[in-house]
Parts: structure tokens; sequence; C-alpha cells
């Protein structure tokens, strides 16, 4: 069984700060990716933690994750902006 890391889209977001010299930096945001108990995948910029204990799987934008092959298929399937360059093979 052929395992991935799944690296979540990211968005930059900015100015970082409010001096003058912060508007020309942005920082990356991480998206989290959940599976709604409908089926399906949906996007989720600000996620309450609360909230994650209603979703089959989620996962958390920021952070690296392993997924098998199946999981990989579905989630490049599911239409929320995941794609190839997302994953790495382990």
């Amino acid at each position: 069984m052929s395992l991935f890391n799944f690296t979540t889209p990211i968005v930059e977001e900015g100015p970082a700060g409010t001096h003058r010299l912060f508007y020309f930096y942005k920082l990356d945001r991480g998206i989290s990716i959940v599976l709604k108990p409908t089926g399906g995948y949906a996007q989720i910029r600000y996620p309450q933690d609360s909230d994650f204990d209603s979703y089959p799987a989620y996962y958390r934008g920021g952070y690296n994750h392993t997924v098998d092959a199946a999981t990989k298929a579905a989630l490049i399937a599911g239409g929320v902006g995941v794609t190839e360059s997302n994953f790495t093979a382990l």
C-alpha cells in the first residue's frame, strides 16, 4: 500500500502587520479540508475546534497528513483545490 504526505492548500494573506514595511510581506495560511457528513469534501478557512468532531475525516490546514492512495484520489476528485502537487510519496 503506497502512502503519501498530504499538505493542505495555502492562501497568502497580508499585510502581515501595520508598519509600512509589513505591507510588502504576506503570510501563508493553511486551508482545512473536511469530509462532510453528507459526503463530499469542503474547504474551511477558520474552523472551530469543536466543529472537528462532527466531520468523519478532516485535514487541518497548515499541517502535513499521511494518506493512502484511495484517499489521495478522493481528495483530488473532491473539487476543493487539491492537486497532485499537494502530495509527496513516502
